[in-house]
């Protein structure tokens, strides 16, 4: 789990984890609470390194 969560930082998922920052600010100075569903859909893909199917992002060759 440690590993999980300290290794492989990419750039794709610290934009995951700003974009959540930003979202739950959002939420906050709008009151628009919707936000918040979203920033934490984009918080666990960033914490947990998910965002793609389980065959990964990778274009299939055929």
């Amino acid at each position: 789990m440690k590993d999980l969560l300290f290794t492989n930082w990419h750039i794709m998922r610290i934009f995951r984890l700003a974009f959540a920052v930003f979202l739950f600010a959002q939420a906050y100075y709008t009151n628009e609470w919707f936000f918040i569903a979203f920033g934490l859909f984009f918080f666990i893909q960033a914490i947990f390194n998910t965002g793609c199917g389980p065959k990964g992002c990778t274009i299939p060759k055929k």
